[in-house]
């Protein structure tokens, strides 16, 4: 036990970290270990791996990831600013080398090689780095006229997604223009500028359908099954009815043996047919509490820095684990989205470790002096 009176560094982090969202999330690393125990082995396998090399990898990263975290958590508001700032200029540029530099898969760019490190994708940690710097933009318009915060703010969306729509990377360009509408509304900016962005968007997708012959595949795969290749989501539609409320027990699922990603894009799928759909449940409720508790914190912060801050964070954390359980359950077109902190990923794990931590950081209790 840590006394309230208890004058050191851990002390004082103790009593004024949320334990609601500390909690929630450490729930759900500890889950991810357990569910890629299932979606891991038979795709490694398949590869001709060690049976447990995805689950010995995952454990690897969620130990690194573990540190990130909690050091994290420890900064100050002001550091959060700095840290994100250097990150997201770290990251933008790695983002641009992979134009050049990145390994290709599937027809896009998003991996850069690492030597005996293995791979990184750059655009995993230039999203938290945006949110925060957006956030600090758009708090900094409302607090101090004499500073063009909105105008940083809008430039720092194209500045951002041009280059992962190079890659291409539609999924992370929707995930951060979603977010960063969320901001732009949270700020209190104008109901006719919210429907212009909309009308952007949707603008957006459709000069993309019309010219990436990727994204017309898979829009069209959605709406019409007859139009191309659905096995994987049919197979993960399969694992949701074999599975029923309570599943068929661990190890017992046959699907993740054919399903190619069941280890990442589909491993919730995978939950379903092994847990059953009340483990589903489940799970979107550790989410929910994370993101829920978050925006009730976020609603109360004075500054409006953290309040911008905290309510990105948390509607980029939430919203990504939305698409990617939507995408498993066919409510709209495959997104190469991982389920934070459950799938299976290196760069995918610490770039969450640090989204969280910062969000761990910006919601303790502190004096409000602390919090520039």
């Amino acid at each position: 036990m840590i006394s309230r009176a208890e004058p050191s560094l851990s002390g004082r982090w103790w009593w004024s970290i949320d334990r609601v969202i500390l909690t929630t999330l450490v729930a759900l690393m500890v889950s991810g270990v357990v569910l890629l125990m299932a979606g891991g082995p038979p795709v490694a396998e398949r590869l001709g791996l060690s049976t447990f090399h995805f689950v010995n990898r995952q454990a690897v990263y969620l130990l690194f990831a573990m540190v990130v975290f909690i050091t994290t958590s420890f900064l100050t508001p002001r550091q959060v600013r700095r840290g994100a700032l250097l990150l997201f200029v770290v990251s933008l540029a790695m983002v641009v080398a992979t134009l050049y530099l990145g390994v290709e898969v599937k027809g896009a760019r998003r991996w850069l090689s690492m030597g005996p490190l293995g791979s990184v994708q750059p655009s995993e940690f230039l999203k938290p780095a945006f949110v925060v710097l957006a956030a600090w933009a758009f708090a900094e318009g409302t607090r101090r006229p004499d500073l063009p915060g909105t105008l940083i703010a809008f430039c720092l969306l194209p500045l951002t997604i041009v280059p992962l729509v190079l890659q291409p990377d539609f999924g992370q360009t929707l995930l951060i223009s979603m977010v960063w509408c969320g901001l732009f509304f949270v700020a209190g900016l104008h109901w006719f500028w919210v429907m212009g962005l909309g009308g952007v968007g949707a603008f957006g997708i459709l000069i993309a359908y019309q010219l990436v012959p990727h994204v017309r595949a898979r829009i069209e795969r959605f709406m019409d099954k007859g139009s191309g290749d659905t096995f994987q989501i049919d197979t993960a539609l399969e694992s949701f009815a074999q599975g029923g409320w309570f599943g068929k027990g661990p190890g017992e699922g046959t699907v993740k043996r054919i399903l190619p990603d069941a280890h990442t894009d589909f491993i919730f799928a995978v939950t379903a047919e092994e847990f059953g759909i009340v483990v589903c449940i489940l799970l979107v409720a550790l989410f929910a509490t994370i993101v829920l508790r978050a925006l009730f914190v976020a609603q109360k912060a004075e500054d409006p820095f953290i309040r911008l801050a905290v309510t990105g964070l948390a509607l980029l954390f939430g919203v990504q684990a939305a698409i990617n359980m939507m995408v498993n359950l066919h409510m709209m077109p495959a997104k190469g989205m991982t389920l934070p902190f459950i799938s299976y990923g290196g760069s995918s794990l610490i770039s969450l470790a640090l989204g969280t931590g910062f969000l761990l950081a910006l919601t303790r209790k502190r004096p409000r002096s602390e919090n520039y």
